[in-house]
Order: C-alpha cells, then sequence, then structure tokens
C-alpha cells in the first residue's frame, strides 16, 4: 500500500511517498481502508521532530497522520462493534501507523460510524480538532447550558467546533478572530464576534464563565488579558500543552479562584457518536478550506504551517465513488 513516511526529522522534503506492507489488525483493532485524513498541526510538529511531550512518544519511521475516515476492510478477533464494510471515522493509533495511507490499523474504540448526512472527505476533518474542542470546553472547561465562553482561534479547525459545539449546548459565544473572519464566525453561530486586532476584549467583556484558548500563539501576557475577564471561579483552557502558565498566570488567576487547565486531548468514541450526531441533525457543520491528493501532502502542510487557514485541509486518498 502508499504511505507518507517519515525517516527523519525536518522540513515537508522529509515525507516521501512509499510502498509498505499493508498493517494487520490486533485482536482489538480494525483495519479502515482509508478515503481521506485530515491535516492537524500536530502532523507537521511530529515531522519537525515533535515538541517536549510529544518527543519521547517519536519512533522512526513513522507513517504521518491522526484523522481516518473510511471502511472497515477487517476486524480483530475480538471486536464486536463493527462488521466489515462500515463506513467509520476517528483516531487510528498514532503516532507511528498514522492515516496518510491507503489503509490504516487502530483501536476499535477509537471510531465509531461516520457521520451519513456527509462525505469521507468531511468526516476526515472531524476527529482529532473536534475531540481537542470537547475536551477542552466540557471536559476541562465545564461549559453548561446558559453561561458565556470566550474562544479564541474561533475560525481555525479546533475554534470552529469549539464555537458551534458550545452553541449547540446552549452557551453564550464570543467569538475572537481578524477582521476578515468576523462574518465566517457569525455563520458557525457566534453571538458575538471581535476583532483583534482593533478591539480589546478585556475592555470589553467581565464575568466570563469559559475561555478556550485554541489560537496559536503561546504568549502568556495575552493570557493574562483572559483572566481580567473570567469571572470568580471560571476556567481558563489553552490546547497549548507545550507552553506551560507561568507565575504571573497563575497568580491571576489564583487571585480571582479562577482554573487554568491545558487540554491534552482524550479519544472517547461515546464523544465521537455525540458529535456525529450533531453533525447529522444539522447543528455542527464541517468548513473545508481545501482538499489535497496524497501526493500534494508538502503543499498541504506548508498551507497549514501558514496559521491563516480557515476551517480544514484534508487529504483525498481514494474518491468517494470508489466505495463498490
Amino acid at each position: 500500500m502508499k504511505a507518507i513516511r517519515i525517516h527523519e526529522f525536518g522540513g515537508v522534503e522529509v515525507m516521501k511517498l512509499e510502498e509498505i506492507v499493508r498493517p494487520v489488525p490486533a485482536p482489538d483493532e480494525i483495519l479502515v481502508k482509508l478515503f481521506a485524513s485530515g491535516i492537524n498541526p500536530a502532523d507537521w510538529v511530529i515531522r519537525n521532530g515533535g515538541n517536549d511531550i510529544l518527543r519521547p512518544l517519536l519512533k522512526l519511521p513513522l507513517t504521518l497522520g491522526w484523522d481516518a475516515a473510511g471502511i472497515v476492510e477487517e476486524t480483530g478477533s475480538e471486536v464486536q462493534d463493527f462488521k466489515v464494510g462500515d463506513e467509520v471515522y476517528g483516531v487510528p493509533n498514532f503516532p507511528g501507523d498514522g492515516s496518510y495511507a491507503e489503509y490504516c490499523v487502530g483501536k476499535a474504540n477509537g471510531f465509531v460510524l461516520k457521520p451519513e448526512t456527509i462525505s469521507f472527505n468531511e468526516a476526515a476533518a472531524v476527529p482529532l480538532a473536534s475531540l481537542t474542542a470537547w475536551t477542552g470546553i466540557f471536559e476541562f472547561g465545564k461549559l453548561q447550558s446558559g453561561q458565556r465562553v470566550l474562544i479564541h482561534g474561533a475560525t481555525g479547525g479546533v475554534g470552529s467546533f469549539a464555537v458551534q459545539f458550545a452553541k449547540a449546548k446552549g452557551a453564550y459565544v464570543i467569538g475572537v478572530a481578524s477582521a476578515r473572519n468576523l462574518d465566517y464566525l457569525k455563520q458557525l453561530g457566534a453571538d458575538e464576534v471581535i476583532d483583534y486586532r482593533t478591539q480589546k476584549f478585556e475592555e470589553m467583556l467581565h464575568d466570563i464563565d469559559v475561555v478556550f484558548d485554541a489560537a496559536p500563539h503561546r504568549d502568556n501576557n495575552e493570557r493574562l488579558r483572559s483572566v481580567k475577564v473570567l469571572k470568580e471561579g471560571g476556567i481558563l483552557v489553552s490546547v497549548n500543552i507545550d507552553f506551560p502558565f507561568n507565575d504571573d498566570v497563575l497568580e491571576a488567576l489564583a487571585e480571582k479562584k479562577a482554573k487554568g487547565e491545558q487540554v491534552a486531548v482524550q479519544v472517547r468514541n461515546s464523544w465521537l457518536q455525540e458529535i456525529a450526531q450533531l453533525i447529522d441533525e444539522g447543528k455542527v457543520k464541517i468548513f473545508i478550506n481545501k482538499v489535497f491528493p496524497l501526493e500534494q501532502v508538502a503543499e498541504a502542510h506548508l498551507e497549514s504551517e501558514s496559521w491563516h487557514v480557515r476551517g480544514k485541509l484534508v487529504l483525498e486518498i481514494r474518491k468517494e465513488h470508489d466505495k463498490a
């Protein structure tokens, strides 16, 4: 089978399209015939050698990719929830057996039946970004209906899901983005939008229940601005787990009896099922920025690394009509 492999860390040139042996599922795994893979910043962070958290987990050579959508080709002997031919989406065994390939294996509990109303390309845009958003705003942020949430990086892959999930659960959603993305943010369902270039959110807001920071900047001064708008007992959640809160941020949080959390994404099939239901009910939409063929993975990574992507980038491995 064809797969995008790396044998060394570095720039886009280290990604090679190779022929490798098709993996065999373990007893608790499924083999998925892949139609599409999402692209996430984690992919090129790993390609570059990872961060302090990921580096110890990486072993070369490896196949990149952390989002999978396709059809079950084979099931392990212990798998009871899937049968050959099921259309699924989820998270493969990674790092190592990633989804930039024609087939991948993954733990059966990391997959669910894909939403019926969307394509494989759209389904591949969902797993990691949506699970990061869900983990952040609900598991760590404890967001409830009627609460107010401020979302930084609200038009990126993770932020786009966070806005829609929060809205679907009855929260009042305030999104921060650049001026060119404010209309898109309203389209996602934000109740209030703020242009980070011309408006100071810390002067406009107060008593916010949850601040969810899905923006790429790693700046504790920015975090201090977010703490200012929290209510007493509020929660600040950051997706940048490789960048700890400094003493100033921790002190500011303590003064407000607020909590600071950093999101380590959790993969739960119950969440993936609920997300699929929200998609099929029309409460969550998938916004794909661009689709690339597997051979153009370098261009896809360069686009992702620009940090100016609205929505998600996807690698198309097979055409939808190749299901037969």
